[in-house]
């Protein structure tokens, strides 16, 4: 079958996104399912249960209850809850089966809304799409009810958009990015979603540019440039091409036109070295590693949503079988460990484990992709 897959797993669903998103602005996230999408969520998709709690739950949809449409009872379950914790919103994530049913989740935020008196909202999912458009959508909901216009912009700083443990992992790797912009002179003045909380994000409207880490952070980019008109740049400070993203950050602020700080050209049909993964963070190592060492590369993108950041000779691959067939001539491939067993037995493989894609699984292998004594620094930079 197209588009099938027996070897390799599946990116994170949207539902996980959304969770993932909004699990640190003190928020309650709702998953409208019997059971399995919050286990997933739970064991595979989120590194910071051990240390931070957060009001993510699941429905526990019934069968009847589905079948019946009794919907009474999970606003019942929700406004309880809600009046109980007092969340500074409620966020509704619909599963695969309420989505089939055409569940009305915004008539049911509506109504939760009224016998609250808490904002809520729902933000679009089913469970069979790409971690990318949940978060993406999740962070969008929170620009267009929660960022408010600032009274002035503050020079020289900066928000880091898309930023979440599905691609970052860990709280250092986000620490060193941040230490990286400051030591520049940028002012970084919230995060998209880690280490910061709702009262911190609200005051994003104040920065002078936004800049855009991974694909979930671009749809709140555009709102927020429709909103405040505030210019982004897409790209991640990694290596050699950290000076390039300061001076894109630099234009972006003095012109108010938004940006890519992707400048190097790529030629597929000339590449020795191919890339898969997240496409900002993988873009971004790719042209590092070509102004380090004049290889050529491509990059292969097997995400949803992530089409604006793709440039001339970047492949968009969809399934297994397309990826396997990509990959038949590879010479050398960075990915995720999970990728290995449909590369060339002869081609030579660099790990880098991506929490989206294979969860926990090699968390003791994480690299972090701007600390200067990284792994890959050793070998690329």
């Amino acid at each position: 079958m197209n588009r099938s897959y027996r070897i390799l797993p599946i990116y994170t669903a949207d539902v996980s996104g959304v969770c993932s998103a909004l699990f640190e602005l003190g928020g309650m996230v709702v998953m409208h399912d019997p059971s399995g999408c919050n286990s997933t969520y739970n064991t595979h998709d989120e590194l910071r249960w051990y240390d931070q709690d957060s009001l993510i739950f699941i429905s526990g949809l019934f069968e009847l209850d589905a079948i019946m449409g009794n919907d009474q009872k999970f606003i019942h379950d929700i406004v309880s809850t809600a009046e109980a914790l007092k969340p500074r919103f409620i966020a509704l994530a619909s599963a695969p089966i309420p989505y089939l049913n055409g569940t009305d989740f915004d008539g049911i935020s509506l109504e939760i809304q009224n016998l609250t008196q808490i904002p809520t909202f729902f933000v679009p999912t089913n469970g069979m799409h790409d971690y990318t458009i949940g978060a993406g959508n999740a962070l969008a909901e929170i620009v267009k009810r929660f960022v408010h216009q600032s009274v002035q912009k503050r020079s020289h700083s900066v928000n880091l958009l898309g930023v979440t443990p599905l691609d970052f992992g860990r709280q250092e790797m986000v620490e060193a990015l941040k230490t990286t912009l400051t030591g520049a002179g940028w002012k970084v003045l919230s995060c998209w979603a880690m280490g910061d909380d709702l009262d911190t994000i609200r005051r994003s409207g104040e920065a002078s540019v936004n800049l855009v880490v991974s694909a979930v952070g671009l749809r709140a980019a555009k709102l927020l440039q429709q909103k405040f008109g505030t210019p982004y740049v897409i790209g991640a400070p990694i290596g050699l091409l950290t000076k390039d993203v300061f001076q894109a950050l630099e234009r972006a602020e003095k012109t108010g036109v938004s940006q890519s700080a992707f400048d190097v050209p790529f030629d597929q049909e000339k590449a020795s070295l191919t890339l898969i993964g997240e496409p900002v963070l993988m873009k971004s190592l790719m042209a590092h590693i070509y102004k380090k060492h004049h290889m050529i590369a491509r990059y292969i993108c097997p995400l949803e949503g992530c089409e604006e950041v793709l440039e001339q000779g970047d492949l968009l691959a969809r399934g297994e079988e397309e990826l396997e067939a990509a990959l038949k001539d590879a010479e050398l491939v960075i990915a995720d460990p999970l990728y290995r067993p449909i590369c060339p037995k002869n081609a030579a493989f660099f790990e880098l484990p991506h929490v989206a894609f294979s969860g926990r699984c090699f968390q003791k292998g994480f690299i972090n992709l701007f600390e200067p004594n990284s792994l890959i620094e050793r070998c690329f930079l």
